[in-house]
């Protein structure tokens, strides 16, 4: 790892019903995922990225060797106002499981439970 780059270069978030879970993210994010073609078993849709930019960019996976959770690894999704992608989570079938909390000097979060049962933050300045 260069010293440029952050630690975390990829992540995969597993879903059981793909369609559903693209509608609740794009709602969220107010951004489209693009499909990404891997085979007869699997589907994959990413997280818009760009090559270059600071951070990282990850992929809904539906898989038959991954399932979604609760527990584990907690994804942080960048956005404008934590309160307002927290209600649009809501809005979409997900649920609220930790409103908006300040974070010290680094701004506020918020967790939310996704239409396939994994645990998601939020993260905004604001």
């Amino acid at each position: 790892m260069s010293q440029e780059d952050n630690s975390v270069g990829w992540f995969e978030i597993p879903v059981i019903d793909m369609a559903r879970a693209r509608g609740f993210y794009a709602w969220v994010l107010g951004e489209e995922l693009t499909e990404m073609p891997m085979g007869e078993d699997v589907e994959m849709y990413a997280f818009p990225w760009r090559y270059g930019a600071g951070g990282a960019s990850g992929a809904l996976i539906r898989h038959p060797l991954m399932r979604p959770a609760r527990i584990g690894t907690l994804v942080y999704f960048i956005c404008t106002d934590v309160s307002e992608a927290a209600e649009r989570a809501a809005a979409a079938g997900g649920v609220i499981v930790q409103g908006k909390t300040r974070v010290g000097e680094h701004g506020y979060i918020a967790l939310v439970e996704d239409t396939e049962g994994n645990l998601i933050g939020l993260h905004s300045q604001r």
